[in-house]
């Protein structure tokens, strides 16, 4: 049994990564979630399989919320918990592209003290633990020192539209997108691009791993009105995510309006 939580979650990331390969671009069974939550496919399932059977194995005391198991609110009774996306970016997978992730994190009082996603088509590992810095592949990465004019913004197109911005005013960036929200926030984290900024409640699954891989980069990662990520809630939602070096991120909440019109 790996020592550290982190230990953990790699080696956990990368048997995932192994069984979703044996279904990417092979024509996976794919179903369509109620209420229009997107689709789930068999690869998401048994990854999910997996991911329970050896994490809860490993830390018996931990609570487990995952996207793909119905929530038991066991979990709010625990005092650490294990919050997972087998796969991120089941759409990005569905169509061969590779900016597809698991992700992996460990919470504790409502941080995030561990985290993995690893890419597994582009062989990405990223990795953190509180206070302990973020890595890729093992070595240190950090976030970039960008201004605010002419940055890297990776987001939803929606996001980018005028009624979001005070007086209706996009700032000056360029907008790019990844499908994985996990997998922007690690690009970030990276100094690959300059920010992230989702507008919209974001599941604690797409969100935790990737927010302590950013901060631990030097980033900032807050919702979108500026306050502290907090996880675990009853409610696993955040109110949206915006994540940016210091400078950058303090330029860009200042455009933001106060309270966003819903998406």
């Amino acid at each position: 049994m790996p020592e550290t939580d982190l230990a953990l979650l790699t080696a956990a990331a990368r048997q995932a990564g192994d069984i979703a390969m044996r279904y990417f671009r092979r024509n996976p069974a794919v179903t369509d979630k109620p209420g229009g939550a997107g689709p789930v496919t068999e690869a998401d399932l048994a990854v999910d399989h997996m991911l329970s059977e050896t994490l809860c194995d490993a830390r018996q005391d931990y609570g487990w919320l995952s996207e793909e198991t119905e929530d038991t609110r066991h979990r709010i009774t625990t005092q650490r918990q294990f919050v997972v996306d087998p796969i991120d970016g089941t759409r990005e997978f569905i169509e061969g592209g590779k900016d597809w992730s698991h992700a992996l994190a460990i919470v504790e009082n409502g941080q995030v003290t561990a985290a993995a996603v690893f890419l597994p088509a582009r062989e990405l590992m990223f990795a953190a633990t509180l206070d302990g810095g973020a890595t890729l592949n093992g070595a240190p990465i950090g976030a970039s020192a960008a201004q605010l004019d002419g940055a890297t913004v990776l987001g939803a197109k929606p996001n980018f539209e005028g009624r979001f911005w005070r007086d209706g005013i996009t700032p000056p960036v360029k907008r790019v997108f990844r499908s994985s929200l996990a997998y922007r926030l690690c690009l970030v984290a990276q100094g690959r691009f300059d920010a992230m900024i989702t507008l919209r409640p974001s599941w604690e699954w797409d969100i935790a791993a990737g927010a302590l891989i950013a901060a631990e980069a030097g980033a900032r990662v807050t919702d979108q009105h500026g306050a502290i990520l907090r996880f675990n809630n009853h409610d696993p939602k955040v109110p949206g995510v915006l994540a940016a070096g210091p400078d950058l991120h303090s330029n860009l909440a200042e455009l933001l309006e106060p309270r966003p019109a819903n998406p």
